[in-house]
């Protein structure tokens, strides 16, 4: 078991198509900020294509703090850009069986995280029912998450 972040930039081809300079420097400005956010929460990142982040946390909670300072920072650093050329970020959040392999994670529990992002809204966190189930029983032992 293990809780997986999903994380990818929306438009990014349409970005990269119209200013890939620019483009390429936002994504590495907000690349440092998610890689360190997901350090400082304990997770661990094992996956990355171009725009794509995949990252394993030991806890849902944990993940799910780091998603929500992912995108409170990013969106800090988007407003210094002018809207055309922001960068969003979707991110699902699953809690699941994974298989593992050398240092590669792999299974439903990966592949749910990517279709819970692709459902989330631009700047936006989707998570699955079991992420929630853990975030309200946390909630409800009277801890604060946010």
């Amino acid at each position: 078991m293990a809780t997986i972040l999903a994380a990818d930039a929306v438009g990014y081809s349409r970005l990269i198509g119209r200013d890939e300079e620019g483009t390429l420097a936002t994504l590495r400005t907000h690349r440092q900020i998610i890689d360190r956010l997901i350090e400082e929460h304990q997770g661990r990142v094992f996956g990355s294509a171009g725009d794509s982040v995949i990252a394993e946390f030991a806890s849902p909670v944990e993940a799910l703090r780091c998603a929500t300072e992912i995108q409170f920072q990013v969106g800090r650093q988007n407003a210094e850009l002018p809207e055309s050329s922001r960068l969003r970020f979707r991110i699902g959040i699953n809690l699941g069986d994974v298989v593992v392999e050398g240092d590669n994670l792999m299974g439903d529990g990966v592949n749910v995280a990517a279709r819970l992002e692709a459902l989330s809204p631009p700047g936006g966190i989707c998570i699955s029912e079991a992420v929630g189930t853990v975030r309200n029983s946390v909630r409800e032992a009277g801890f604060v998450i946010g």
